[in-house]
């Protein structure tokens, strides 16, 4: 006797099956961690009196936007940019981290001090923007999926 065969519908070809729906939001959470990493260089050349120059303002995020891109494609985001914990972590540290050795490598300082507001203001920004993101994108008790 044959066993029952399940049948499934046609895959979906509109474009919003899952993957696709994972590509287009990670898109706009990536364009924000970038626009954060820019904010927080405007935000320190403006603190330190050090113009506010759109070339200067990149040059001084420079070093972090290459340390968290790297990073960010190694805890590949398009399953992880929402979530804080493990993977907001490592970009956040990465981004510190590799961002500082890169900016001493380009001639610039590293003060105690700075790593400390960058290593607050990063986490701030980069973990604040993934917990935000979570509750936000959440499923609603309720809701189907």
């Amino acid at each position: 006797m044959a066993s029952p065969r399940t049948v499934r519908p046609p895959a979906d070809r509109s474009g919003t099956d899952d993957a696709s729906r994972g590509a287009r939001s990670v898109v706009p959470a990536l364009a924000a961690d970038a626009l954060l990493i820019v904010l927080f260089a405007a935000l320190g050349r403006r603190a330190h009196a050090s113009g506010l120059d759109l070339a200067g303002i990149l040059w001084t995020a420079l070093p972090f936007l290459l340390a968290w891109a790297a990073t960010t494609a190694l805890t590949r985001p398009r399953r992880t940019w929402a979530r804080p914990w493990p993977a907001g972590v490592v970009v956040w540290l990465g981004t510190v981290a590799g961002g500082l050795v890169l900016r001493v490598l380009l001639g610039e300082t590293a003060a105690p001090s700075f790593q400390l507001v960058t290593a607050a203001v990063l986490g701030a920004f980069l973990l604040g923007r993934r917990g935000v993101t979570a509750l936000l994108t959440r499923p609603r008790r309720g809701s189907r999926t």
